[in-house]
C-alpha cells in the first residue's frame, strides 16, 4: 500500500538548519535507508511556503491566492511516498524521518488508481 509521508515544520528553524548543512545527512541516510529497503517511491523538498499559490474555484470564478492559504505554525517543507505492507509499517518509516525530530509526519495513504 502507497503511503505519503509529509514533513511539517517550522521554516525558520529550517531555514537556521540550512545554512549550517546540518540537516542534509540525516535526509540523505533516511532516502537511502527507505532506497535499500525497496520501500521508497519518490519525494522531494520543498521550496519555502512564501513561493506557494493557492487556487479556489468558486462556480465560474478563479481566485489564486499568493502563499499558503493556512497560517500555521510549522509548514509543508516535503514529502516521500512509500510503499510498504501496511499503515504500522508506514508509521515505523514516519517515526525514522529526520523531520520527526523538530516537527511532524502525517501519514496519508493514497487512493490506489
Amino acid at each position: 500500500m502507497k503511503y505519503m509521508l509529509m514533513i511539517y515544520r517550522d521554516e525558520a528553524l529550517f531555514a537556521a538548519d540550512a545554512k549550517s548543512g546540518a540537516h542534509s545527512a540525516p535526509y540523505i541516510a533516511y532516502a537511502e535507508a527507505l532506497k535499500k529497503s525497496g520501500a521508497l517511491v519518490g519525494g522531494d523538498r520543498l521550496q519555502v511556503s512564501e513561493t506557494a499559490s493557492t487556487v479556489r474555484v468558486t462556480g465560474n470564478k478563479t481566485e489564486v491566492l499568493d502563499g499558503p492559504y493556512a497560517d500555521t505554525k510549522e509548514q509543508l517543507g516535503g514529502f516521500y511516498i512509500i510503499d510498504v505492507p501496511d499503515l504500522d509499517a508506514a508509521l515505523e518509516w514516519a517515526a525514522k524521518c529526520p523531520g520527526a525530530i523538530n516537527g511532524a509526519i502525517e501519514v496519508r495513504p493514497m487512493w490506489v488508481m
